[in-house]
């Protein structure tokens, strides 16, 4: 099973990616991490992610689709690849439509996580992760542990909250999703892929939610 989450920065679409890798074997292929994989890698497409970064540059459409097919044909998801924050655009939701044809792999669901903005700022504003695993507190749903020891992976880690993670960043990036990303809404829809669930709800019935949506 391939599936694509949807949703604003902060919607929760990571925390449920990792319920899904446990639950269900799948693989999550995040954008970001498989950048920064690929630059230390030494293969031949590392080395072009690296060119492209250590120059500055914003890496093309292309080089992650190249990604996506090395991580597509390695065969290590026996429960199928969860897209995290790839495609964002409607030429890359083309692209990845081309390549899973090609490859002769299945789009089953997109899923979009619908959060009400102010309840997103809120949210946002209060998270922090674990420094070791990554684990995701907030301090009005999920308080960092009095001990500081993380729940998840029993590190007394140093817990983490992102730069741009304020208010007045979480608009700028609000905007540049709803700009570039909410068409693929509309797009997903009109293909009779669109599923929707209600991002505000709690982490295990958004979980639940899913599971439902994906059958």
């Amino acid at each position: 099973m391939n599936i694509i989450l949807l949703g604003p920065p902060g919607a929760g679409k990571g925390t449920q990616a990792r319920i899904l890798v446990e639950g269900r074997n799948m693989v999550q292929l995040s954008t970001g991490d498989m950048l920064r994989e690929a630059r230390t890698s030494g293969t031949e497409m590392g080395k072009m992610v690296a060119e492209v970064m250590d120059k500055g540059h914003l890496v093309t459409d292309e080089i992650v689709i190249g990604l996506i097919r090395e991580q597509l044909t390695s065969g290590k998801a026996g429960g199928g690849y969860i897209f995290d924050g790839f495609p964002r655009t409607l030429a890359q939701a083309d692209a990845l439509g081309a390549l899973l044809a090609e490859l002769g792999e299945p789009l089953d669901a997109v899923i979009e996580v619908q959060v009400d903005d102010a309840a997103l700022v809120s949210r946002i504003t209060a998270r922090s992760t674990c420094g070791s695993c990554g684990e995701v507190y907030n301090d009005n749903t999920k308080p960092i542990p009095a001990d500081h020891v993380c729940t998840s992976c029993g590190h007394k880690a140093e817990f983490k909250r992102r730069a741009d993670d304020n208010e007045e960043s979480l608009k700028t990036r609000l905007l540049a999703y709803y700009k570039q990303t909410s068409p693929l809404i509309g797009y997903y829809y009109a293909k009779g892929a669109l599923k929707s669930v209600d991002g505000l709800a709690s982490m295990d019935k958004v979980s639940a939610s899913i599971v439902k949506a994906l059958g």
